[in-house]
């Protein structure tokens, strides 16, 4: 296979996997060195993870992944510091839950809400990786937090598990709200599955090469000057823009393209020459 210097793409990373350890298994079977993910899953979960290779590894930060939605199952009765089946403490059997209650349930769950994220998340406390910290024993405490919850849907329930969909706000933790959900029912719940269906406009096509053009959260703007004065890197005048408004841009030129910030009658890189593949 032909190796792609810069290559975004979307992968489908397998549960009880870390991203980093998935990012491993890619830099080897595509043969390259410089490779990065956006929009770490936990090791329980699986599902989209947007991968780049080379230059494409600047972009992360202007990706437009979200919402992001979300397909999983909620155990009912079960116990877990986690969240999910890796920790599992206790089972309680229960009686099923009338439909009735299940659709307050997940009716009151929308819009705004807070929650504390898991300590065995991907979430860093001090740079490290609350899980890791989790798993060591380490004592510490997780900060609350709100998600925008834009939908969800119950698939089905065959008690005690209940499967659904949701999608939500970057940030936002799915064992957080499936326990708040088990909550307002009077009882413990974990996940026993969660999968990342979407994030934004990116989903799993086999790992086909994406144009990130089409996936950049920036307002393309026109620079009447030479295009040689933005591939050398030189200063730029503001006069010389038809957007003159202060915001990031998105410049693109045949084999390339750039972005740029106008601000307070200045003109700034931020990131310059990335190869157009």
């Amino acid at each position: 296979m032909k190796n792609e210097i810069n290559r975004i793409f979307v992968a489908k990373k397998p549960a009880m996997m870390s991203s980093n350890h998935f990012l491993g298994r890619l830099k080897r079977k595509y043969n390259v060195k410089k490779a990065g993910f956006s929009g770490t899953l936990d090791p329980f979960a699986s599902g989209v993870l947007v991968i780049a290779f080379g230059n494409y590894t600047r972009l992360f930060n202007y990706l437009c992944k979200a919402p992001k939605t979300y397909q999983a199952t909620l155990w009912l009765g079960a116990s877990s510091p986690s969240l999910d089946n890796e920790n599992i403490s206790q089972v309680e059997i229960l009686k099923p839950f009338v439909n009735e209650s299940i659709e307050i349930a997940r009716s009151s769950l929308l819009g705004e809400i807070s929650y504390t994220p898991p300590k065995f998340s991907a979430k860093k406390i001090d740079g490290v990786r609350a899980y890791t910290l989790a798993r060591a024993g380490s004592e510490f405490e997780m900060k609350q937090s709100t998600m925008q919850i834009y939908d969800a849907k119950i698939l089905n329930y065959s008690h005690p598990f209940l499967s659904f969909e949701i999608t939500v706000s970057e940030g936002s933790y799915i064992r957080s709200w499936a326990n708040l959900f088990a909550k307002k029912l009077g009882v413990n719940g974990t996940l026993s599955a969660l999968c990342r269906m979407k994030e934004g406009k990116f989903v799993y096509e086999d790992e086909k090469a994406l144009n990130p053009l089409e996936y950049l959260n920036l307002e393309q703007n026109e620079y009447f000057g030479s295009k040689e004065n933005i591939k050398d890197g030189k200063k730029l005048a503001i006069a010389d823009f038809k957007i003159q408004k202060d915001g990031k841009y998105l410049l693109v030129f045949d084999e390339f393209f750039s972005i740029v910030e106008l601000k307070d009658e200045a003109v700034t890189y931020c990131l310059n020459k990335v190869e157009l593949c």
